[in-house]
């Protein structure tokens, strides 16, 4: 049998991996294994358990939780029984909860604890197609008594009965899909009106896994981390799926808060994130500086010195002499790799960043440190990355060579074109969006770039993003703003401008580094507004401003700033899951805000 879909890797791997560990997740305070064959367990048993409640080939179930092994399992029992699995993210209200059930088309929901069920049940009458919800923790329900609500427990009892009553029923279901059939449902972020339903199917996810070993390869050996929500592409296909196509070991971090911690106790040799977190690693090593002895600053500063030589040699392609290679190794025994233990990445292979742009100068630091980071691009619509920076090629600042079987190419007009196995199947009953986007066989990813003599490719912004000022000056913002969030200070920034005389910015603090600069310096506040408030911090971070302004031309330059008081969280709509600003949503919601940088000063 071909291993041409996600359901017969799957199989396929606890057949060969029998004993082996697929994953590993905290239950009070141990790391607990979960071999393969206990996954495949479990996942044949949810699967069987939707068929004996007459779950049809094709037909949508949807996933609302936390990145844990329950998604997992439930993800792979539903696709093992012939399914479609759409997933939601645990943040989303009950109104979008609702619009996502329904416009899937979904027939179960699995959702992970009580405060997950409530929001189901708030909506449950509006989504008449919704058969039943399969609760994981089911903590606080005991008292429950619903008929359309059921335990995994009690799904998982019903399949093994199933199973019992239906000899090879699974292994039929395993085999119906074909790579051509449609596997998950991705819903895009939304930001400029209803999310729409990316169809990835069997074959985009093969293909994309496929490239991802080519440029990335990883095996049994390697250790991976798990905490980006499993309903976006990133983990979905870069994580879960990569991981059975290699059986590379995931871990599930505990929860997003734990990340940092949860890094040095995995120490992953592979680890992939957005810039979010590789920004907070480096502000924490400086502000932990900040606290050493004048000796331990200077034999960082010392170390860190002969990394970045070392790393621009590697960056220009030239070789690295064998005094300075000497001296990197001294560096890094004494300094450096104490820096990557703080970090938890003393043993990583590869660091990859992808989702949102990175500032070169982060990538080149992480390069000092001895390290390979690869900044790769993609797209929910191209199944993931279809660029990335090559181990040994690094180009900071690049989104790399297109990553075969992929194609990528400028249009006329500039923009980023993709064809390729992993191009999307259209949009979920949206065929207007869908022509939109795919034309003659290329996807229309709505990104500027432009690509060097060698064939590596640089996205300049979104093609929606650029900002044309009053003066007729074109600006992309995104240089600017990852110039500000490379401050340990800084943890986002839109820059606002567009048919405006000059250049503002909305920023977002770190508030854990803030905080302490203020209690450092004494600088009295009672909560997060007031702390934005105070005047100190504002010159702080107007000299993080000026620090940036003077890489810039003067059309170029952030006159002013405003800081945003509201300390913001995945909860909040102003943030895409990872973590990044909505920069349309941001313009509207501080819309008075934005115009206070534009009034008119008094004479």
């Amino acid at each position: 049998m071909a291993i041409d879909t996600v359901s017969k890797m799957f199989w396929q791997g606890v057949r060969t991996r029998a004993g082996k560990t697929i994953f590993r997740q905290k239950d009070f305070g141990i790391w607990r294994p979960v071999t393969w064959d206990e996954l495949g367990r479990t996942a044949r048993e949810i699967g069987m358990g939707l068929a004996s409640l007459g779950y049809a080939p094709g037909e949508v179930v949807s996933i609302l939780g936390n990145t844990n092994r329950e998604w997992m399992a439930a993800d792979l029992g539903a696709l093992g029984a012939a399914g479609v699995v759409n997933g939601i993210y645990p943040t989303d209200a009950p109104m979008q909860v609702e619009y996502l059930l329904s416009d899937s088309g979904s027939v179960h929901a699995f959702v992970e604890d009580e405060e997950q069920l409530d929001k189901v049940l708030e909506v449950r009458d509006r989504v008449p197609g919704l058969r039943k919800i399969v609760v994981f923790d089911m903590e606080g329900l005991d008292e429950l008594d619903d008929p359309q609500v059921m335990s995994l427990d009690a799904l998982r009892a019903l399949g093994r009965d199933h199973d019992a009553a239906h000899p090879g029923e699974w292994e039929r279901r395993v085999g119906l899909r074909k790579p051509e059939d449609l596997a998950i449902l991705c819903y895009t972020s939304g930001t400029t009106g209803k999310p729409k339903g990316a169809m990835i199917s069997h074959r985009n996810i093969m293909a994309t896994c496929g490239a991802y070993q080519a440029s990335f390869p990883q095996d049994e050996h390697d250790e991976r981390m798990a905490f980006l929500p499993l309903c976006h592409i990133a983990e979905r296909v870069g994580g879960e799926y990569h991981a059975l196509y290699t059986g590379a070991v995931l871990n599930f971090v505990e929860n997003p808060e734990t990340v940092p911690e949860n890094v040095r106790e995995i120490s992953p040799t592979v680890f992939t994130a957005v810039p979010r977190v590789w920004e907070k690693f480096y502000s924490g090593v400086l502000i932990r500086l900040k606290e050493a002895g004048a000796l331990q600053q200077l034999a960082y500063k010392v170390a860190i010195g002969i990394g970045y030589r070392q790393a621009k040699l590697r960056e220009e392609r030239k070789p690295v002499p064998a005094g300075l290679a000497f001296a990197f190794l001294l560096a890094r025994l004494l300094v450096l790799n104490n820096v990557r233990k703080v970090i938890g990445v003393h043993r990583s292979k590869i660091l990859i960043t992808a989702a949102a742009p990175i500032s070169p100068d982060l990538v080149r630091w992480y390069m000092a440190l001895g390290l390979e980071m690869l900044e790769a691009w993609g797209q929910t619509e191209s199944c993931g990355a279809v660029t990335g920076n090559p181990r040994g090629g690094v180009k900071p600042g690049s989104i790399g060579p297109m990553m075969p079987p992929s194609e990528v190419k400028v249009s006329p007009e500039g923009e980023l074109l993709v064809r390729g196995p992993g191009v999307f199947m259209g949009y979920l009953r949206q065929p207007e969006k869908t022509a939109e986007t795919l034309k003659d066989g290329w996807l229309h990813t709505g990104d500027v770039g432009k690509v060097d003599d060698e064939g590596y490719f640089y996205i300049t912004d979104r093609m929606k993003d650029i900002i044309i000022t009053a003066g007729g000056k074109n600006i992309t913002p995104s240089e600017i703003e990852n110039q500000l969030k490379f401050s340990p200070y800084i943890t986002d920034a839109v820059v606002i401008g567009d048919k405006r005389p000059y250049l503002t910015a909305l920023v977002m603090i770190d508030h854990e580094n803030v905080e302490k600069y203020a209690q450092d310096g004494a600088i009295p506040f009672s909560n997060y507004a007031s702390l934005c408030r105070r005047p100190e911090i504002q010159e702080l971070v107007q000299g993080e401003i000026d620090r940036v302004n003077q890489a810039f031309a003067r059309a170029e330059q952030v006159k002013k700033f405003r800081l945003i008081e509201h300390k913001l969280t995945a909860e909040d709509e102003e943030l895409t899951p990872t973590m990044k600003l909505k920069r349309r949503l941001v313009n509207d919601k501080y819309k008075a805000l934005i115009e206070s940088m534009y009034m008119k000063e008094a004479a």
